[in-house]
């Protein structure tokens, strides 16, 4: 498989899970901002998940526009990203209908910590595939940015549990 192929497969999996997210938004009762109330658990999270989307979608682009080849591994650890990805429209959704409660908060953090990890490991299966010499592998370095993303993550998933729910959801929005 090519990589093009690869890259177009993977925007057309993001741009149904946008879609998916954008689908799930209900329509106000009314038309004033009133009606709108009801709504902003679930809007705030929709505009979060879409920025996270764009996020992966745009760092995913760059990554793939940095190499030469895929092999196969590569394409496993590409499908276990777009697995966590494909549950943030359900953890958005949850923590909209639930106005924010510790658990689904804790879980949308969980799934953006495992999107973290599996991005990881797609990164480091191309630098495997690039060589330690590659463009990609300089310009990753030691990936100090995505080691500390993924405390905030965790502790975005503590304070939601231990603390308050707005407390995990603050390091979750602080992150981009």
């Amino acid at each position: 498989m090519t990589k093009g192929r690869l890259e177009a497969f993977s925007d057309g999996v993001l741009a149904i899970i946008i879609t998916i997210m954008v689908l799930e938004l209900k329509i106000p009762e009314g038309y004033t901002f009133e009606a709108l109330k009801p709504l902003l658990h679930t809007l705030v999270s929709y505009v979060l998940s879409f920025i996270y989307i764009g996020i992966y979608w745009n760092n995913h682009h760059h990554l793939f526009q940095s190499v030469k080849q895929i092999k196969g591994n590569v394409l496993w650890h590409n499908m276990h990203l777009l697995f966590w990805l494909s549950l943030v429209p359900f953890v958005t959704g949850w923590i909209g209908e639930q106005q924010m409660k510790a658990f689904p908060v804790a879980l949308y953090g969980v799934v953006l910590f495992m999107a973290a990890i599996a991005y990881t490991f797609l990164v480091r299966a191309l630098v495997k595939v690039e060589g330690k010499d590659s463009v990609l592998a300089k310009s990753i370095g030691n990936d100090a940015k995505g080691f500390i993303s993924l405390l905030f993550y965790m502790t975005g998933i503590l304070l939601s549990i231990f603390i308050h729910p707005w407390f995990g959801y603050a390091c979750y929005i602080i992150l981009p």
